[in-house]
C-alpha cells in the first residue's frame, strides 16, 4: 500500500470518531522508523484543542487501531493540535491562509531549490502560487513533501 493510500485509508477510518468527539481531523502523518515509528493524528476545532480533547480522540483512535489493525509493526500514536506552525495536508487548507507565509520542502527541486519560504498568493485547485524572493512560483500539491505555516507573533 502506498503512503498516500495508507493515509487516505486511515483518514476514512478515523474521521467519524474524530468528528463524533466534536473535533475536525486536520491531517495524519505516518513516520516509519522501525520500532520507533510514529502515527501522528492532528485534530482541530474552532474553539482550539485541549489536552482532554487529545486524550478523548486518542482513546477513540486506539480502539479503531486495535480492531482494524491497519498499521503493521510497532508504532507510537500521537494526537495533537496542528499548532501555530500547522502542517498543511491539502489545497483547501492552504486556501484559508492566503497572504500568509509558509515554509515548504519539496519532493524534487524547483528552480534549483527544494526548500522555500514564501507568501501564498493564490490557490487554484491543486496549484499554489507563492511569492518567493520577489518572484512568483507555481507549485502543485503533488510536489510538496512538507508545508508549514510560519507563525506571525
Amino acid at each position: 500500500m502506498s503512503s498516500n493510500s495508507r493515509i487516505d485509508a486511515l483518514i476514512a477510518m478515523f474521521e467519524p470518531a474524530v468528528v463524533a468527539a466534536g473535533m475536525q481531523l486536520w491531517g495524519i502523518e505516518y513516520l516509519p522508523q522501525g520500532k520507533h515509528s510514529i502515527l501522528r493524528v492532528f485534530i482541530d476545532s474552532e474553539n482550539g484543542v485541549t489536552v482532554d480533547d487529545c486524550v478523548a480522540v486518542s482513546h477513540q483512535v486506539s480502539g479503531i487501531l486495535d480492531v482494524e489493525d491497519p498499521v503493521s509493526g510497532e508504532y507510537h500514536l500521537e494526537v495533537s493540535s496542528p499548532g501555530a506552525d500547522r502542517p498543511m495536508f491539502d489545497a483547501a487548507q492552504f486556501a484559508a491562509y492566503i497572504n500568509e507565509e509558509f515554509k515548504l520542502k519539496l519532493k524534487m527541486a524547483v528552480q534549483g531549490r527544494r526548500k522555500f519560504v514564501g507568501r501564498l498568493l493564490s490557490v487554484k485547485e491543486e496549484i499554489l502560487t507563492f511569492a518567493v524572493d520577489d518572484i512568483e512560483i507555481d507549485i502543485t500539491m503533488a510536489q510538496i513533501d512538507r508545508a508549514n505555516l510560519v507563525p506571525q507573533f
